[in-house]
């Protein structure tokens, strides 16, 4: 069965930085597709960026330049490091196993002063 479960978010400064984990497990991790979405209150889920196996695909035009995904394999992890954090940055966010399409269950990010 696959799980993924995120971790690291919490409430920061504007400017601030966080890196988010997703472990995932019950999957060959090395061959699937992982994102990152975000959702902040009252709007609809939104993607942020997508890693194959290759490396990172793209990033959405909100976050490019601050945000950047990575992951390592050996410890079926895929992360998320965030710079310069916005208020607006402020969401839910969620790793997806994009090739099965499973989601974990999203960690919150509070970007405030």
């Amino acid at each position: 069965q696959v799980q993924l479960v995120e971790s690291g978010g919490g409430l920061v400064q504007p400017g601030g930085s966080l890196r988010l984990s997703c472990v995932a497990s019950g999957t060959r991790f090395s061959i699937v597709n992982m994102g990152w979405y975000r959702q902040a209150p009252g709007k609809q889920r939104e993607w942020v960026t997508t890693i194959t196996n290759s490396g990172p695909t793209g990033y959405a035009d909100a976050v490019k330049g601050r945000f950047t995904v990575s992951r390592d394999n050996a410890k079926n992890t895929v992360y998320l490091q965030m710079n310069s954090l916005k208020p607006e940055d402020t969401a839910v966010y969620y790793c997806r196993l994009i090739n099965l399409n499973y989601w974990g269950q999203g960690t919150q990010v509070t970007v405030s002063a």
